[in-house]
């Protein structure tokens, strides 16, 4: 988590701005509907950041759940790497903002690979998580790395590819964003075929379903898991990132998908909903809030469960 300096002179003049809008009888914090007991900590997906050039990735996802009474960190570790390592690159932003806060825990929510990353957390530092969310999590793997990784382990251009274009462009979001991280795209891909989430899954099992398209135990060690997908792959026709999720979606056989993950897939915990008519990118209101026009704006299923997270005492 970088920054933590100026975020502290932001925090203090927050607060000052605050006390004068409370003389004014002006409540910034709206009714603490989204007020949750532990501090709530954003982690990104595959090529995430945290910033780059004003625009973050979570689109007006912290600015909401702050307005509401949360107290939000957006974290940031390697755009493409493993869970595991991306997860020691966690660790220490959670033991940072736990000493910030003096918060004894918080609650976690990720997108995409950043589920098995927060799930790594959770299953080696349980002391510090008291919830794990993840979105669209690639629990069970996905078909997208799986064919990727097949191609390749049977084409050195394909290698090539992944490996140098891939990497340089994970490495010009890292150093745009100030991460300082080292990439890794192959190995990132590798973790995401059906074989390494299974054998990640054994290790890490916490929350995950029992069957197929079932929900997990709500509760493990006293860490509560809860999980939401989208099923849709085209909703926005203005919106580039469709063509991402389109091009994604030829990887799947006949299965309901946000044109990465399979719903089913990102099961963990309780099954908020698994149908959302979101792509991949419209669960975190990306592109800068381009989603299906008709239908929940991703901004109020965040201030939902964030006041969700507050009913369950977390």
């Amino acid at each position: 988590m970088k920054h933590i300096t100026t975020r502290l002179l932001l925090i203090a003049a927050l607060f000052f701005s605050a006390q004068s809008h409370a003389l004014l009888g002006i409540d910034l914090r709206k009714d603490g509907y989204a007020n949750t007991e532990y501090p709530i900590v954003l982690v990104h997906g595959l090529f995430g950041f945290d910033e780059i050039l004003g625009l973050n990735y979570w689109y007006k996802i912290p600015e909401t759940l702050q307005e509401n009474g949360a107290d939000v960190f957006v974290t940031a570790v390697a755009g493409a790497n493993t869970p595991e390592i991306r997860g020691e690159q966690l660790i220490p932003q959670i033991e940072e903002i736990l000493a910030i806060t003096g918060a004894e825990k918080v609650n976690i929510i990720a997108h995409s690979h950043g589920g098995p990353t927060a799930r790594y957390v959770a299953s080696v530092r349980p002391d510090m998580i008291v919830s794990v969310t993840t979105i669209s999590g690639v629990n069970d793997g996905t078909p997208v790395a799986n064919t990727l990784d097949e191609w390749v382990d049977e084409s050195d251009a394909m290698y090539w590819i992944i490996d140098t274009l891939g990497n340089t462009l994970a490495e010009v979001i890292d150093m745009l964003s100030g991460g300082g991280f080292e990439q890794d795209l192959v190995a990132s891909i590798g973790s995401m075929t059906f074989e390494a989430a299974a054998e990640f899954n054994a290790k890490h099992p916490d929350g995950l379903p029992a069957n197929a398209c079932a929900e997990g135990a709500y509760e493990v060690n006293g860490i509560h898991y809860y999980s939401w997908a989208g099923a849709k792959v085209l909703t926005n026709a203005t919106d580039p990132f469709d063509l991402i999720t389109g091009a994604g979606s030829m990887f799947f056989k006949d299965v309901d998908n946000d044109g990465l993950v399979n719903p089913c897939s990102s099961h963990l915990g309780m099954v908020i909903r698994n149908d959302y008519r979101m792509n991949h990118f419209d669960e975190v209101n990306q592109l800068m809030g381009m989603h299906a026009i008709l239908d929940t704006d991703p901004l109020t299923i965040f201030r939902v469960h964030a006041n969700r997270l507050k009913r369950d005492g977390l």
